[in-house]
């Protein structure tokens, strides 16, 4: 039976600028291990902030965020740091590769410190970039690939630490549309495959693809394709 792996109840962010921004205004909704969620959405709707809220780079101003079921909005700092190692992946649209290092290295450099041996990291890393079709390339300089080869590097790094939710922060802006779009087929096997992943776009013909999409508009959650009834019901 799936579980929540992610849970906002009434979740605000207000900056304290004069006027105040309120840049999310209860936000509620839940994630289930092995969905595959859209968060769409134009500038300036609350997506950047909702991003930062739910990989725990950003504290709520009220409400509640609970990952993989612990509640994280009064822990300390050095907690957060910890549950972002242990259950978040997070994929930018830029890549952030360490050139000077090889592609193996740069997806072993994503797992938490734990006292791995140095082995164990090199395996899990060439697992992950098996699973993002790159294990070939594991001797490789970032520089030597493609955009779209760096990108599921990015992609494998965010997995190799197997976490509970996978954050993907426009994995496509950067790409050419044929690119881009073998990136979100990427992501649909790796949800396929159990990944939970959760991708923050302004794109609405892509986040069309996805099987649930949350549309934000002024720091709301306006629709819910979840919420919907089944056609026919």
């Amino acid at each position: 039976m799936a579980t929540n792996v992610l849970e906002l109840e009434r979740v605000t962010k207000t900056y304290g600028t004069r006027p105040p921004v309120h840049a999310l205004r209860g936000v509620s909704f839940t994630v289930r291990s092995g969905e595959l969620v859209a968060i769409v959405g134009p500038s300036g709707s609350g997506k950047s902030t909702l991003l930062h809220i739910l990989g725990t780079l950003d504290r709520p101003s009220s409400g509640t965020v609970r990952i993989d079921g612990q509640d994280v909005a009064a822990l300390s700092d050095r907690r957060l740091a910890e549950i972002r190692a242990r259950s978040i992946g997070f994929v930018f649209q830029q890549f952030f590769l360490t050139e000077r290092t090889t592609v193996l290295e740069n997806v072993a450099d994503g797992l938490p410190y734990g006292g791995a041996a140095p082995a164990e990291r090199r395996e899990r890393a060439a697992e992950a970039l098996g699973r993002v079709g790159l294990r070939d390339r594991a001797g490789s300089r970032p520089s030597e690939l493609s955009g779209g080869q760096r990108q599921r590097v990015a992609i494998a790094r965010a997995l190799v630490g197997r976490p509970a939710i996978v954050l993907a922060d426009e994995p496509t802006g950067n790409l050419d549309s044929g690119t881009g779009a073998s990136i979100i087929e990427l992501l649909r096997e790796l949800n396929a495959g159990g990944a939970t992943i959760l991708v923050i776009t302004h794109d609405g013909d892509l986040a069309a693809r996805f099987p649930r999409r949350l549309h934000v508009l002024d720091g709301r959650i306006v629709d819910d394709s979840a919420a919907r009834p089944l056609e026919g019901v």
